[in-house]
């Protein structure tokens, strides 16, 4: 009979989320997971199988979380269209102000993961991949019904302005973990914000 695990895998899943999020896959250590979630080595290794097993899990989860909580403000049909945009900069430029440590935000594990292996490592690529392509449809839509609504204004295609929106938000998330305050986030939010009404 197989003997139960005697810890909670999903903390310590997020445990090793926060971790690679504040330090990056090449930066985090096996020691750092250990410590991070209370883990010996081979408790990790053989529930997770491997630190890249273990980040992709991890990958996932913050993805799971982060989209399906900003999906729903760009679902919310009691707000217009530039309504759910401006919500939308709001809950990212209030995440950002949580999670600072010395005037810096770690930003986004996404961002993060982009920049550092979505080159070169195929699997990170895909999961990215499918994230950006279902938030690109959803600020798509939320273009095509602000139009509807009256509240964006741009005659550009809605796909440009989706990825133009999509954009400004990484931006956004290196420009806080560069130092930028809340202020010069909100001054992002608003100049893109009027771009959807030019």
């Amino acid at each position: 009979m197989a003997r139960p695990r005697m810890f909670d895998e999903e903390r310590a899943l997020d445990a090793a989320m926060r971790t690679f999020w504040t330090k990056g896959y090449e930066a985090t250590s096996t020691q750092d997971l250990c410590d991070a979630t209370g883990l010996g080595r081979s408790s990790v290794y053989n529930t997770f199988k491997s630190k890249h097993d273990l980040f992709e899990r991890s990958l996932a989860r913050y993805i799971d979380t982060m989209t399906t909580a900003q999906l729903a403000v760009l679902e919310d049909a009691r707000l217009s269209g530039a309504d759910r945009v401006r919500t939308l900069f709001a809950m990212i430029i209030d995440g950002d102000a949580e999670h600072r440590a010395d005037g810096r935000s770690i930003g986004c594990l996404t961002v993060n993961t982009t920049v550092e292996l979505a080159a070169r490592d195929a699997e990170a690529a895909r999961i990215l991949e499918r994230d950006t392509a279902r938030r690109l449809a959803a600020l798509r839509t939320v273009v095509e019904e602000g139009r509807r609504d009256g509240s964006i204004t741009s005659p550009r295609d809605a796909g440009a302005l989706a990825r133009f929106i999509n954009a400004a938000i990484a931006g956004m998330r290196v420009s806080s973990q560069g130092g930028a305050d809340r202020a010069a986030l909100e001054s992002i939010a608003e100049i893109t914000l009027d771009a959807l009404t030019d």
